[in-house]
Protein backbone atom coordinates (compact mmCIF):
# COMPACT_ATOMS: atom_id res chain seq x y z
CA UNK A 1 0.00 0.00 0.00
CA UNK A 2 1.23 3.49 -0.91
CA UNK A 3 2.63 5.71 1.85
CA UNK A 4 2.05 9.43 1.33
CA UNK A 5 3.27 12.61 3.04
CA UNK A 6 2.02 16.18 2.85
CA UNK A 7 3.42 19.37 4.37
CA UNK A 8 0.78 22.06 4.80
CA UNK A 9 -0.16 25.13 6.78
CA UNK A 10 -1.19 24.49 10.37
CA UNK A 11 -3.67 27.35 10.01
CA UNK A 12 -6.44 27.57 7.40
CA UNK A 13 -6.34 30.46 4.97
CA UNK A 14 -9.25 32.87 4.43
CA UNK A 15 -10.93 30.23 2.22
CA UNK A 16 -10.74 27.58 4.94
CA UNK A 17 -8.04 25.62 3.08
CA UNK A 18 -4.61 24.50 4.25
CA UNK A 19 -2.05 25.50 1.58
CA UNK A 20 0.89 23.22 0.93
CA UNK A 21 4.55 23.94 1.56
CA UNK A 22 5.27 25.45 -1.86
CA UNK A 23 2.21 27.69 -1.80
CA UNK A 24 3.25 28.96 1.63
CA UNK A 25 6.78 29.78 0.47
CA UNK A 26 5.41 31.41 -2.68
CA UNK A 27 3.09 33.51 -0.52
CA UNK A 28 6.01 34.80 1.52
CA UNK A 29 7.85 35.74 -1.66
CA UNK A 30 4.88 37.30 -3.44
CA UNK A 31 4.02 39.39 -0.38
CA UNK A 32 7.60 40.73 -0.26
CA UNK A 33 8.32 39.21 3.14
CA UNK A 34 11.57 37.40 2.28
CA UNK A 35 15.01 38.86 2.87
CA UNK A 36 17.05 39.50 -0.26
CA UNK A 37 19.10 36.33 0.31
CA UNK A 38 16.03 34.18 0.98
CA UNK A 39 14.29 35.60 -2.08
CA UNK A 40 17.26 34.65 -4.26
CA UNK A 41 17.26 31.16 -2.71
CA UNK A 42 13.49 30.82 -3.29
CA UNK A 43 13.82 31.83 -6.97
CA UNK A 44 16.67 29.38 -7.50
CA UNK A 45 14.90 26.57 -5.62
CA UNK A 46 11.67 27.08 -7.55
CA UNK A 47 13.55 27.05 -10.85
CA UNK A 48 15.26 23.78 -9.89
CA UNK A 49 12.01 22.21 -8.67
CA UNK A 50 10.11 23.21 -11.81
CA UNK A 51 12.86 21.71 -13.98
CA UNK A 52 13.06 18.47 -12.00
CA UNK A 53 9.40 17.69 -11.30
CA UNK A 54 6.29 18.00 -13.43
CA UNK A 55 3.47 20.15 -12.10
CA UNK A 56 0.24 18.10 -12.14
CA UNK A 57 -1.51 20.70 -14.30
CA UNK A 58 1.05 20.11 -17.07
CA UNK A 59 -0.50 16.64 -17.57
CA UNK A 60 -4.01 17.41 -16.32
CA UNK A 61 -5.15 21.05 -16.45
CA UNK A 62 -8.10 20.14 -14.22
CA UNK A 63 -5.97 18.66 -11.41
CA UNK A 64 -6.81 21.54 -9.04
CA UNK A 65 -10.03 22.71 -10.69
CA UNK A 66 -12.22 23.99 -7.83
CA UNK A 67 -15.43 22.79 -9.51
CA UNK A 68 -14.31 19.32 -10.64
CA UNK A 69 -11.98 18.65 -7.70
CA UNK A 70 -12.88 20.99 -4.82
CA UNK A 71 -10.20 21.12 -2.15
CA UNK A 72 -7.70 19.05 -4.16
CA UNK A 73 -4.39 18.51 -2.37
CA UNK A 74 -1.00 17.13 -3.39
CA UNK A 75 0.78 14.32 -1.58
CA UNK A 76 4.36 13.09 -2.03
CA UNK A 77 4.89 9.37 -2.50
CA UNK A 78 7.27 8.11 0.16
CA UNK A 79 9.91 6.78 -0.51
CA UNK A 80 9.58 7.30 -4.29
CA UNK A 81 9.73 11.08 -3.84
CA UNK A 82 12.70 11.08 -1.46
CA UNK A 83 14.47 13.77 -3.49
CA UNK A 84 11.37 15.93 -3.67
CA UNK A 85 10.66 15.46 0.03
CA UNK A 86 14.27 16.42 0.83
CA UNK A 87 13.93 19.61 -1.20
CA UNK A 88 10.57 20.34 0.43
CA UNK A 89 12.32 20.21 3.82
CA UNK A 90 14.50 23.12 2.69
CA UNK A 91 11.29 25.06 2.07
CA UNK A 92 10.09 24.06 5.55
CA UNK A 93 13.26 25.56 7.02
CA UNK A 94 12.40 28.79 5.19
CA UNK A 95 8.89 28.72 6.70
CA UNK A 96 10.39 28.14 10.15
CA UNK A 97 12.66 31.19 9.76
CA UNK A 98 9.60 33.35 9.09
CA UNK A 99 7.40 31.84 11.80
CA UNK A 100 4.95 30.21 9.40
CA UNK A 101 3.33 27.25 11.22
CA UNK A 102 3.12 23.99 9.26
CA UNK A 103 2.28 20.35 9.90
CA UNK A 104 3.33 17.05 8.37
CA UNK A 105 0.55 14.63 7.47
CA UNK A 106 1.00 10.95 6.57
CA UNK A 107 -1.57 8.59 5.17
CA UNK A 108 -2.18 5.60 2.95
CA UNK A 109 -5.70 6.82 2.13
CA UNK A 110 -5.59 10.44 0.89
CA UNK A 111 -9.11 10.38 -0.53
CA UNK A 112 -10.19 10.08 -4.14
CA UNK A 113 -7.03 10.16 -6.29
CA UNK A 114 -7.58 11.86 -9.63
CA UNK A 115 -3.96 12.49 -10.67
CA UNK A 116 -0.85 10.40 -10.13
CA UNK A 117 2.70 10.36 -11.43
CA UNK A 118 5.97 8.79 -10.24
CA UNK A 119 6.39 11.03 -7.16
CA UNK A 120 3.00 12.49 -6.26
CA UNK A 121 -0.75 12.17 -6.21
CA UNK A 122 -3.48 14.80 -6.20
CA UNK A 123 -6.64 13.85 -4.37
CA UNK A 124 -9.82 15.18 -2.88
CA UNK A 125 -10.97 14.19 0.57
CA UNK A 126 -13.48 11.43 1.07
CA UNK A 127 -17.02 12.61 1.78
CA UNK A 128 -19.79 11.39 4.02
CA UNK A 129 -21.97 9.52 3.14
CA UNK A 130 -20.58 8.59 -0.28
CA UNK A 131 -17.39 7.11 1.17
CA UNK A 132 -18.49 6.17 4.70
CA UNK A 133 -17.03 2.66 5.21
CA UNK A 134 -19.76 1.25 7.46
CA UNK A 135 -22.82 0.52 5.36
CA UNK A 136 -26.07 1.49 6.99
CA UNK A 137 -24.44 2.90 10.11
CA UNK A 138 -24.07 6.58 10.79
CA UNK A 139 -21.14 7.76 12.88
CA UNK A 140 -21.71 8.48 16.53
CA UNK A 141 -21.01 11.66 18.15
Amino acid sequence: MLSLVRFQSAVPNRHGRFPGVFALANGLAHDGLLSHADHRWWESANTAMNAAYAHPTADDPTAYDPVRHPGATSWFKDPEAAGLIGRARDYLELLDRYGVPWVELRTRTPGVVHYEDEVQVVSTAYRFAEHWPFAGRAPRG
